[in-house]
């Protein structure tokens, strides 16, 4: 596709639109006692946070010697889906920013479409970001690795230089790092609290780290300004 002059901003999803981490984690730990697995929320962050369901299910059979097969898969996206019509809430601040956001936007979410799109319906976000709304399970490899964020670009027709990526979890700074794209980290949502989460974002160094989602517009404008004219003394 020809690329579009201009900024893009692309947003993750869970943990930057919609304040889905602790349901999702909360459902995968019990998901994985009732397969006689033990785990705490905190190694689920740690090891899960921004993964691909492909990389979750590997990662499931290949250290701990479980098959997420059908069945598996279905009790647990039947009770995540339960719990995020009764407990979902939109990330604070996002709706507005989204209003106030004069730039082109999309989604890039290690999500499956389907929940993407529910999550967004449920939280009353998804008019302001349709039909831009890309999935992991549209690439071959999900985050870190950069394929997502590249084929949302593509798709957007916009230069990976040019495109700002809104992210809450170490895999998905570093997909947008490997993209080479400006990163800013929002660690505003409910998971922050986790014990070391801040200590892994700052360690992948995102370009800008925030926890207030009505900074947003601000920060982005800051951005594109600061790099319109570090071009223009370039030129």
């Amino acid at each position: 596709m020809a690329q579009a002059a201009g900024p893009l901003v692309i947003f993750d999803c869970d943990g930057v639109l919609v304040d889905s981490e602790p349901v999702s984690v909360r459902v995968l730990v019990d998901a994985l006692g009732r397969r006689g697995l033990s785990m705490d929320e905190a190694e689920a962050y740690r090891r899960f946070l921004g993964r691909s369901l492909g990389t979750v299910t590997k990662t499931m059979r290949e250290e701990f010697g479980i098959e997420a097969d059908d069945a598996f898969l279905e009790e647990m996206r039947r009770d995540l889906y339960a719990r995020f019509r009764t407990d979902l809430q939109p990330i604070r601040g996002i709706a507005d920013a989204l209003d106030g956001l004069d730039i082109r936007r999309c989604v890039a979410s290690s999500s499956q479409p389907e929940r993407i799109r529910l999550s967004l319906t449920l939280t009353g976000l998804i008019d302001k970001l349709e039909p831009n709304i890309f999935s992991a399970s549209m690439v071959e490899r999900g985050k870190p690795a950069p394929d997502l964020f590249l084929h949302a670009a593509n798709e957007m027709g916009a230069d990976p230089a040019d495109c700002i990526v809104i992210e809450d979890s170490p895999a998905g700074i570093e997909a947008g790092h490997r993209a080479g794209m400006t990163v800013f980290a929002f660690v505003g949502g409910s998971h922050a609290t986790v014990p070391g989460y801040r200590e892994r974002i700052d360690a992948l160094s995102p370009e800008v780290v925030f926890d207030a989602m009505p900074d947003l517009l601000h920060l982005v404008r800051k951005h594109i300004e600061g790099r319109s004219g570090s071009l223009s003394r370039q030129a």
